[in-house]
């Protein structure tokens, strides 16, 4: 075995492998505790993390430049969608009948008309008030009703947990959108249904959809924090468990709901798109990005800024959504594996 070198002062010990390659050193600052400095082959052994965990730190601590776009944009959209009763735009319902698949600046129309002969601009306005009140409604219910049987099913385990588990097992075994389907088909169509009613169903089974994903998360997260010292201190006290459940594992399993939120929304936005498709979305004339695809699907040959403009926006907010999720689960070290 070779002998350590130590060097005055600081007490440098350094030693090589039988490759010859440096096998690590320990250096000991006066009057400190000895620091082991990773040879390089260690730190290749250990996939980079010496190098990779110092930037997910720091990143994690910076909105950056992306991150910031992505809110100016979810800033504008959410104002526009709040600010569309007093913006100087055409009713989105009025048809004319010279603007029917006209593009973009036709006639002072920035964007130009839909198939019917309304302003595109003005339906995708008011387009955001009808998808974003679905997706934030939907994620809601599913923040609620998942969080609390994630919570519970985390903190009791055991048959609570079980009966739990299994109830969120079974919901994610059908398809999301088919079982979006059949409760909007059953609870919101058929004559005399309102649009208000159809919005009111998508909202709800959306949310139900939500519930069983973010249920899970929610139980994951409590079965980590449920087991820290600090909850444990809390229990030997004689807290109650829902005093506990409440003020010591809520906070902590949160951050990690909302990272999932974010992306939820977005889910929720493209889902909406895909149910208008078959005919179940937010119900004419009332508009919503989804729907304004549905229709436009028609005209895609011949007028295809239709579908593109919507699209786009979509594809944006979703965009958005998505990146402020991660930087929200980098912010507070939420780890995919762990749930």
């Amino acid at each position: 075995m070779p002998e350590p070198d130590v060097a005055a002062g600081t007490g440098s010990a350094s030693g090589r492998s039988a490759d010859g390659e440096p096998a690590g050193s320990v250096d000991v600052a006066a009057g400190g505790a000895p620091a082991v400095v990773l040879a390089p082959a260690d730190a290749a052994a250990l996939g980079g993390a010496a190098d990779v965990a110092p930037a997910l730190v720091r990143r994690s601590g910076r909105l950056g430049v992306p991150g910031k776009v992505a809110i100016a944009w979810l800033v504008f959209v959410v104002a526009a969608a709040v600010l569309a009763p007093v913006l100087p735009l055409d009713d989105p319902n009025a048809t004319e009948g010279s603007l029917a698949r006209q593009g973009p600046g036709t006639d002072g129309h920035l964007l130009g008309g839909d198939g019917l002969g309304r302003d595109l601009l003005s339906r995708l306005v008011w387009g955001a008030r009808s998808s974003l009140l679905l997706g934030v409604g939907a994620v809601a219910i599913g923040i609620v009703g998942g969080g609390t049987l994630g919570l519970l099913a985390g903190y009791y385990r055991r048959r609570i947990g079980t009966f739990l588990v299994g109830l969120f097992d079974t919901l994610l075994s059908f398809p999301a959108l088919i079982l979006a389907l059949t409760l909007v088909t059953v609870f919101a169509t058929g004559e005399g249904t309102s649009s208000t009613r159809r919005m009111v169903v998508l909202i709800l089974a959306l949310g139900v959809v939500s519930i069983p994903l973010l249920g899970r998360i929610a139980r994951a997260t409590t079965l980590t924090w449920s087991q820290r010292e600090f909850v444990m201190a809390a229990k030997a006290m004689g807290q109650r468990d829902r005093s506990i459940m409440i003020g010591e594992v809520l906070p902590n399993v949160l951050p990690a709901m909302f990272s999932l939120a974010l992306l939820s929304i977005a889910i929720v936005i493209v889902a909406e798109g895909g149910l208008s498709v078959l005919g179940v979305g937010v119900m004419l004339p009332t508009p919503s990005w989804g729907n304004i695809i549905a229709e436009g699907r028609s005209d895609l040959r011949d007028a295809a800024h239709i579908v593109m403009f919507p699209t786009i926006v979509i594809f944006l907010t979703v965009l958005a959504l998505n990146y402020l999720g991660d930087v929200v689960r980098a912010r507070f070290d939420v780890r995919e594996s762990a749930l």
